[in-house]
């Protein structure tokens, strides 16, 4: 089991100093990723936006950044929108990276929930699907060797070109984030990618055949290769279920309804909100215990391998962010894994 954080690194898109405000949040998550290194969890992501309430639109900066101030942690994206970049330079950044970590670097790749980055750099929508198949498959060949013929519809054309740094690992792991969609869970088990879900709505158990088809392709086309599958949701750990109630919902309510009036969604409410964290809702948000039995209850619906919580959400305090990443460290993983041990060791006897 690895555990980890990731974070989209909010900023308030309301502030009145906003080049201030993104500067300050730079200097706490550069103190996140530390802390999480301190912690000893397995991995950091950062997920790539183009928006006025996110503050990393340049994942890989921040990321060179935290690599040579941190000694373990793996340090990857969550999510590298892949459809609207050109493949050649994340490999070339993410390869940079694993040289200054030492061999630390990943890349979660995804389609993007956001679609702000595709007028922005000249994509049409149109071609949402086709562009990151493409880009992906592009991006798989970039990985396993350091010279590239390449012909695509919506990539350059390459003519044994030579791609530099190497990484410092043989190959640079790359994970294909999925929503929801069957087909992308589908190709990420045909091309063998660990897959990473998340969840930040509904109940989690309405994903299960989406797993179970992630698994059934792994199966037909990977065989015997042991399954990576990762969750990526929101968590926020605190003393007592009230307090991380109180604590988290300002700024989820916050964040949530913002975008939910971009999407035509309804307001959300306090007691919808009670009921998303309630024991088979998505949101983990409670006590040590609480997080633990619903990290628990997943396992047991997925088998998942690696755990993502995202506490940094909105503008929650930095001090609360680092407390309920402690919290989640010292008292929910200890009480997840000992669970899962105990689950194993029944099967085995």
């Amino acid at each position: 089991m690895e555990y980890g954080f990731y974070t989209f690194a909010d900023v308030d898109p309301l502030s009145g100093d906003k080049a201030k405000e993104t500067n300050q949040r730079i200097i706490d998550l550069r103190e996140e990723i530390r802390h999480a290194d301190e912690l000893g969890a397995d991995v950091f992501g950062i997920g790539e936006h183009h928006r006025a309430d996110y503050a990393a639109s340049s994942p890989a900066t921040i990321l060179a950044a935290a690599a040579v101030e941190t000694k373990k942690i793996k340090l990857s994206t969550a999510v590298t929108v892949l459809s609207s970049e050109d493949p050649v330079r994340v490999y070339e950044q993410f390869a940079t990276i694993d040289q200054l970590s030492s061999g630390r670097a990943e890349i979660m790749v995804g389609r993007g929930s956001f679609i702000e980055s595709f007028p922005l750099f000249g994509y049409d929508l149109h071609d949402y699907d086709e562009l990151f198949e493409e880009k992906l498959n592009m991006l798989l060949a970039l990985n396993k060797s350091e010279r590239i013929t390449w012909s695509g519809k919506f990539t350059q054309t390459l003519n044994n070109a030579g791609i530099f740094p190497r990484p410092f690992q043989k190959e640079i792991p790359i994970w294909q984030a999925v929503g929801g969609t069957p087909e992308s869970a589908v190709r990420a088990g045909k091309l063998g990618l660990p897959l990473a879900l998340a969840i930040i709505g509904g109940m989690p158990r309405q994903f299960v055949p989406l797993i179970e088809l992630y698994k059934k392709s792994w199966k037909e086309f990977q065989k015997d290769k042991p399954i990576q599958l990762g969750i990526n949701t929101h968590v926020y750990v605190a003393e007592d279920s009230k307090q991380a109630g109180d604590e988290f919902f300002p700024a989820y309510i916050s964040v949530m309804s913002r975008i939910g009036k971009e999407r035509g969604w309804q307001p959300m409410s306090r007691d919808q909100f009670e009921a998303m964290r309630s024991p088979m809702g998505s949101l983990m948000v409670g006590s040590p215990a609480q997080v633990a039995e619903k990290m628990i209850y997943e396992y047991e619906l997925f088998g998942y391998t690696r755990f993502l919580p995202q506490s940094s959400l909105g503008t929650i305090g930095h001090e609360k962010v680092l407390k309920s990443m402690e919290l989640f460290a010292t008292k929910v993983m200890p009480e997840v894994n000992a669970a899962i041990e105990k689950k194993k060791s029944t099967v085995i006897s």
